[in-house]
């Protein structure tokens, strides 16, 4: 270092002296004029959000609530959920597109805490840990490299994930329908239990329930795919489903019994006939 030029640190400690001053010249004062700023800019978006709820039910109401009345914000209720369909795939609202997306990536049991915890907190400390590696007090861009970079990616990379989340394809069912031959095979399934096998595989059973590798298990759910072998029987398996937790009590499971008779009997033929691979 050449004698008589100023080390880096003294250019920081003589940089941020000029910015203290410059604060104390030209800045304002947190109190009164930030906190006036704050509370009048909360009450503003407070205001709009009672208005457009105040829009939303007075305009769309209908007699005894039946949700028949379209109003300027939608109707008040829609038509109820129907735990027992077999078509509908569950998709996030459109600020959780890329955390969605990023569980299609991260698609295996073993990967998924990394997909949902493990990413999005790693960007959330490099987020909150910027200040501290880049301690640059330069307001122009070109002179803040590793603040940009940053930026830059972390905006293309939400962008992108959020994209890919909101085009990606309902692929989950037809991804677990296409196990459904190899279970017939490895396991010799009669054609009785065919009709059942793929209404396991699209009424959503594999969200808690595995099956030969497929699924994942969640609250405890045990693998079903030797489930026959304990011989309950068919009437057993369709009590069971219709309601779990009077069959056994403290069972997290839901109720199934909107599916039906019909097919309530065929996922106990399929369940019955689950005995492993052979």
């Amino acid at each position: 270092m050449a004698a008589g030029k100023p080390s880096a640190v003294d250019e920081r400690r003589a940089q941020f002296a000029r910015y203290k001053q410059d604060v104390k010249a030209r800045g304002k004062s947190f109190y009164p004029f930030a906190m006036f700023e704050d509370t009048v800019m909360s009450l503003v978006v407070v205001t709009v959000i009672v208005a457009l709820a105040a829009v939303w039910k007075w305009t769309a109401w209908a007699p005894h609530h039946l949700g028949t009345h379209q109003g300027l914000l939608g109707p008040e209720y829609t038509a109820p959920a129907d735990p027992g369909t077999t078509n509908f795939v569950p998709r996030p609202d459109w600020y959780f597109y890329f955390l969605f997306y990023l569980l299609r990536i991260f698609k295996w049991p073993e990967t998924v805490f990394l997909g949902t915890v493990g990413v999005p907190t790693i960007a959330l400390i490099l987020l909150i840990a910027l200040p501290f590696y880049d301690v640059r007090r330069e307001r122009r861009l070109s002179r803040r490299p590793v603040a940009v970079v940053g930026l830059v990616l972390t905006i293309l990379s939400m962008a992108i994930l959020t994209w890919k989340g909101a085009t990606a394809s309902e692929a989950l069912a037809s991804e677990v329908i296409a196990d459904v031959p190899n279970w017939i095979s490895a396991e010799k399934l009669p054609p009785a239990a065919v009709p059942g096998a793929k209404l396991f595989a699209v009424a959503g059973c594999t969200a808690c329930h595995t099956y030969l590798g497929t699924g994942s298990s969640n609250l405890g759910a045990p693998d079903l795919t030797t489930i026959g072998t304990r011989n309950l029987g068919i009437a057993f398996q369709i009590r069971h489903l219709q309601c779990p937790s009077c069959v056994n009590p403290g069972s997290p499971m839901p109720k199934f019994a909107s599916l039906g008779t019909t097919r309530l009997h065929e996922l106990a033929v399929f369940l019955e006939a689950s005995k492993g691979k052979k």
